[in-house]
């Protein structure tokens, strides 16, 4: 094994302090910190981008539109996931422990992307007549899903292989490029003589499909694709699950803007989705820090065995969350029209819904715990209760409240509910199941 650069001559160069400090770090601190700092570049970049895409497309389209092409966005997130039949799962897997089998389960991805399709298919009809036929005719909510679940998604594969090989910095480069060309996209829509969902659509696809060829093109790791009928049916057993918690995880994070559209109207769901995307813009730091945590906890199942480090992790979690939307709520205060005429009717709603990162994204690090220790079968019924639980409470507060206000005050005490459902579901899982590595 090579000298560590921080036990090696290199480190004397650096000044006796830094030494001392270096020397006292645990084994691995340093690389995890450039990993995140590597990954979190793609994060700020992806958010400098992001925000500018929000503020185009949310002043561009009315209220009502964006509000439908959010919730259309949400619910093509939630059936990509039925692509592939959840055999991503063991492609991450074995880019992060096991490089050289990367060709054999893209193959393998190839397949059962295939077989998935007719499936996918199905989902979306059904899908678009249950909740969306009032608002958007099928054909532009078929192009908006197509984007997300076929070219987004394959897009993101790229981008988690990467980051399982720790090539991080690519990984955020292609990260910040999509995000990027959908900005640009929704800048090329100002310029339409009618610039409604319709037209979107075609471009929101099209952004897409140009971030997945540069993708395969300049970022894909350069291995034969393999298929082996054994090899492939034998991760079945890990995808299948992964696939169901991946769909349910998705169902219960994005429920809340079906719910909205579906009980709420086009309106209110536009009011709902600005409030939510400022809400999901604060969370992308600690997507990445929590995305690197599972990282490494897929190659050690004891980094979280002290219940004070667990405790320690979800307290880091919480503060960053909520620093973050206190940060911006403030922001908004002082200027509401900072980000646009159309998020400025929303943006005193931001200041009524300060728990729901925090909640939100310690849900979300629940259910990637038990993905990380292998007890995806656990994963699955956690996210099915949490489900019902949010449809259930959800449901009731939408029923009893028509006032956007009134909605965004309870919904701290729903996401507190199912944090607190959340919390004990998992640990009670990870105090039982032994888990497993790859």
């Amino acid at each position: 094994m090579s000298e560590s650069p921080l036990h090696s001559g290199t480190i004397r160069r650096h000044p006796l302090w830094l030494r001392r400090l270096a020397s006292r770090l645990p084994e691995g601190a340093l690389r995890l910190t450039g990993g995140y700092l590597a990954a979190t570049s793609g994060s700020l970049g992806r958010l400098v981008f992001s925000l500018a895409y929000f503020v185009l497309l949310a002043n561009t389209l009315t209220i009502a539109e964006f509000g439908v092409f959010a919730t259309a966005s949400a619910a093509g997130v939630m059936l990509s996931r039925i692509v592939g039949f959840g055999m991503s799962s063991p492609l991450y897997r074995a880019a992060t422990v096991r490089p050289r089998l990367i060709g054999l389960y893209a193959g393998g991805l190839l397949v059962a992307g295939a077989l998935s399709l007719p499936v996918l298919a199905m989902a979306t009809y059904a899908t678009w007549l249950l909740i969306f036929a009032r608002d958007v005719p099928f054909g532009p909510f078929a192009l908006i899903i197509a984007a997300e679940a076929l070219l987004w998604r394959s897009t993101e594969i790229v981008i988690i292989v990467n980051n399982g090989l720790e090539r991080f910095g690519r990984g955020a480069v292609l990260t910040i490029l999509g995000t990027a060309l959908r900005a640009l996209a929704a800048l090329g829509m100002t310029f339409l003589a009618v610039p409604d969902l319709a037209a979107w659509s075609w471009l929101y696809l099209l952004a897409n499909g140009v971030a997945l060829a540069v993708g395969l093109a300049f970022y894909w790791p350069r291995q034969r694709l393999r298929w082996h009928p054994g090899a492939w049916w034998r991760r079945t057993s890990d995808a299948i699950p992964a696939c169901g918690a991946e769909i349910l995880f998705y169902l219960q994070s994005e429920l809340d803007k079906l719910l909205v559209l579906f009980l709420g109207g086009a309106q209110l769901a536009g009011l709902y989705a600005v409030v939510m995307r400022l809400v999901d813009l604060t969370a992308l730091p600690v997507r990445t820090f929590i995305m690197l945590l599972i990282q490494k906890l897929m190659g050690s199942t004891q980094a979280i065995a002290s219940r004070l480090r667990r405790l320690g992790l979800e307290a880091a979690i919480a503060t960053a969350s909520t620093l973050g939307i206190v940060a911006l709520a403030f922001i908004l205060w002082l200027r509401p029209t900072l980000l646009g005429d159309n998020v400025a009717e929303a943006a005193p709603l931001v200041l009524l819904v300060l728990a729901v990162p925090a909640l939100r994204n310690l849900i979300e690090y629940h259910a990637e715990l038990l993905y990380g220790r292998g007890q995806s079968g656990r994963r699955v019924i956690n996210l099915a209760l949490i489900g019902m639980a949010k449809a259930a409470l959800l449901g009731a507060l939408l029923i009893r409240f028509e006032e956007a206000g009134s909605i965004m005050i309870w919904l701290n005490a729903v996401f507190a509910a199912l944090y607190a459902l959340s919390l004990v579901l998992t640990y009670r899982a990870l105090s039982k199941g032994k888990g497993r590595s790859f």
